[in-house]
């Protein structure tokens, strides 16, 4: 049973930073493209970043810029750097594999609260 722990998330003023963490109970995490995601209230979840096993980085179009994903496969660990934080970037917060087979079990997220 593959779990995913999420943490990191708070409540930060507009402008403000965070650094998210997902670390990952999997052997072959190294072997996985991995992804953040998020859902806000009332909306589906999106994807945010994605990173593929040889550090290779997309994000989608509201966060470019502001948002930068690692990993750090010794760790089996995933990151979200986050600066620039706006109030439309409240929601929360997951980490999952991005595979044909479908995602792992999603664990229970962070909460990013973006508020003055």
């Amino acid at each position: 049973q593959v779990q995913l722990v999420e943490s990191g998330g708070g409540l930060v003023q507009p402008g403000g930073s965070l650094t998210l963490s997902c670390a990952a109970s999997v052997n072959s995490f190294s072997l996985n493209v991995m992804g953040w995601y998020r859902q806000a209230p009332g909306k589906e979840r999106e994807s945010v970043a994605t990173i593929t096993v040889g550090g290779f980085t997309n994000y989608a179009d509201s966060v470019k810029g502001r948002f930068t994903i690692s990993r750090d496969n010794a760790k089996n660990t995933v990151y979200l750097r986050m600066n620039s934080l706006k109030p439309e970037d409240t929601a929360v917060y997951y980490c999952n594999r991005v595979h044909a087979a479908g995602p792992y079990n999603w664990g229970q997220g962070t909460q990013v609260t973006v508020s003055s």
